[in-house]
């Protein structure tokens, strides 16, 4: 039988864990509304889009979720996400995979890729990109509950940065 203390702990660990609570990206700091504030892109992430050839304000098609491609319209959830390429972005093939976070607080979906995957089992590389759609598409429908953004389409672009504003 565990000591009560260890046992209250694994309980506490337990419910983190089930509740699918997950915690935003290390160094991204929340306003007040929800989103996140500024993030410099690591050097790292810069070093190797130099490399795969992505340059601040190139961008390409992505759809949103892997899960929900081609749907209308779509559920975002805040927490990790994964991207597909719908075209070549850099070296980077179309099929490629982004995986980012997304957050759902403030009136838009705010969407930052932090890594891309080659298609095919491919190298992880970091990169630092935006999810962007003209005239206010990334705005979230009325009817989103907390937590989640219903979104009119299924796509946007993704723009390399050279960091998050």
């Amino acid at each position: 039988m565990l000591p009560t203390t260890k046992a209250l702990s694994l309980f506490a660990l337990l419910v983190v864990m089930s509740s699918g609570c997950a915690t935003t990206p290390a160094g991204v700091a929340l306003r007040p509304d929800g989103t996140p504030g500024p993030q410099a892109c690591p050097e790292e992430a810069q070093k190797a889009m130099r490399y795969v050839r992505l340059y601040v304000g190139d961008a390409a098609w992505v759809e949103l979720d892997a899960n929900q491609v081609g749907a209308r319209p779509i559920t975002l959830y805040d927490g990790p996400i994964e991207s597909i390429l719908q075209d070549e972005l850099g070296t980077l093939d179309d099929g490629s995979r982004l995986y980012g976070w997304v957050w759902t607080g403030g009136p838009q979906v705010v969407i930052r890729y932090y890594e891309a995957h080659l298609p095919m089992g491919g190298d992880k590389v970091p990169i630092c990109a935006v999810a962007r759609l003209g005239d206010g598409q990334l705005r979230k429908r009325p009817e989103s509950k907390p937590g989640t953004a219903i979104l009119e389409f299924s796509v946007a672009s993704a723009y390399v940065v050279e960091s998050f504003r």
